[in-house]
């Protein structure tokens, strides 16, 4: 039983339409609105902070296209960019200035990577990093830790075994158990199971791969005595320490989440980076980056190979420059994390006054909330948290013209468009969805 507070004629139609010929009538899993209940909204334009559905009705949008939209929808400079590479030709199978321009832009933001190859997929960058690492250390297993999400490549769709330092088992149909047999799943921010897992398996572990801040349980940050721990087990142990910054790169920070630990932990830094969403401005492109050493293993120099058709694609890296050239100027960030902060604060108040228990978080453009009283460290504390509360503040905010992720596990996102206007905008419909 669909459990909109107004009638979505258009997009039911469309729904119906698409379960017919898509199966479960979406393209990826989120977006059926399954873990909410109700029918999924088919989304017909967007400009600024806002979105249309195909009935015409126009919401405040938090999802930005799941991340990349840091600068709103329709940004004139990135328009413009897009349009001129699109009238130059959509897409050649060969070298062009533009992906060495940006490439170039990647490694000036963020200090310590050297070299980074342009793919089409956060999927396809986190998937690549891994084969990367194994093949620059010689050793099979690797470290991922539970609730984060690096795409769906086999050996990453895991749950944690029964005990700190097992192995993880398959958690979709079709990944046969030998495949994910060298993938160590353990509890996030645990320094207890780190140190086991290494002891246990310190020699045979080529990398680590974790997101500073976990956007698939809604908005978890790695705590810094767990990220130092992490870090100087990785350098002890000759594993490779990767950051997944697919959401967080550039997004809450210039320089990523990494940068804020730099800035926390004295001499911090991952050996391998993966980016995704910001660095694409909406279109399909990721990249995987790291030391020169390690990179150039990579064919057609070294024995580890990846390759991509449509791997930096014209279109897609005018795109992402533009992006990356707007979020430089002057203030930027500052003023992003300032509205984000403000959103925050004014779900808070607004559960406060209704008498109902949340905690917020937020760093740069990306926030959480989560209905309990105190913020999650890890994938079990995210499960306990009030999913019915959130399902049916979810609809109340969705009928009231504000577009939040359709699930409790997906972290929010602001963009440079959102006016204080629509923040306080998106306070009011909080309010009359929590009474």
């Amino acid at each position: 039983m669909s459990t909109d507070a107004h009638p979505a004629m258009r997009s039911e139609h469309l729904f119906a339409r698409a379960q017919r010929v898509i199966p479960g009538g979406v393209n990826s899993p989120v977006r059926a609105f399954r873990a909410v209940g109700g029918t999924p909204r088919f989304i017909a334009r967007a400009e600024g902070a806002y979105l249309w559905d195909a009935d015409g009705r126009r919401y405040i949008d938090y999802i930005g296209s799941w991340g990349p939209m840091i600068l709103g929808h329709g940004h004139p400079a990135v328009l413009e960019a897009v349009t001129s590479a699109a009238r130059d030709g959509l897409s050649f199978g060969a070298p062009t200035e533009r992906e060495v321009e940006l490439a170039e832009e990647i490694i000036k933001l963020v200090p310590g990577l050297e070299q980074v190859r342009l793919v089409s997929s956060g999927t396809e960058a986190a998937m690549s990093a891994i084969r990367l690492a194994r093949g620059a250390t010689g050793r099979s297993r690797f470290i991922k830790f539970e609730g984060c999400y690096h795409g769906h490549a086999d050996a990453l769709l895991v749950k944690a075994g029964s005990g700190l330092a097992t192995f993880g088992n398959p958690t979709s149909a079709g990944v046969p158990p030998e495949v994910v047999q060298h993938t160590l799943v353990l509890e996030y921010n645990n320094v207890a199971a780190l140190d086991e897992a290494f002891a246990l398996h310190g020699p045979e572990i080529a990398c680590a791969i974790v997101e500073p801040i976990a956007g698939n349980m809604n908005f978890v940050r790695a705590s810094v005595p767990f990220m130092q721990r992490l870090r100087e087990l990785c350098s002890k142990h000759g594993a490779l320490l990767v950051f997944d910054e697919v959401m967080t790169g550039f997004r809450v920070a210039l320089g990523g989440a990494q940068s804020l630990y730099a800035g926390l932990i004295p001499g911090f830094a991952p050996d391998m980076s993966v980016f995704g969403k910001v660095i694409g401005g909406g279109m399909p492109l990721a990249a995987f980056g790291g030391k020169r050493a390690v990179m150039e293993l990579l064919a057609p120099l070294g024995p580890v190979y990846q390759a991509g058709t449509l791997s930096g694609n014209p279109v897609a890296t005018a795109c992402g420059l533009a992006t990356l050239r707007e979020i430089q100027r002057p203030g930027f960030f500052d003023a992003l994390a300032a509205r984000t902060r403000a959103l925050v604060a004014g779900l808070q108040g607004a559960a406060r006054d209704a008498g109902v228990p949340m905690c917020g978080d937020s760093e740069g453009g990306m926030f959480g909330f989560f209905f309990a009283d105190a913020l999650p460290q890890d994938y079990a504390s995210v499960l306990a948290t009030d999913k019915e509360r959130f399902n049916r503040f979810f609809h109340g905010m969705l009928g009231g013209g504000v577009y939040l992720a359709p699930a409790l596990y997906e972290a929010g996102f602001v963009s440079a468009a959102h006016s204080a206007q629509d923040i306080a905008a998106t306070v009011q419909a909080a309010a009359s969805a929590l009474r």
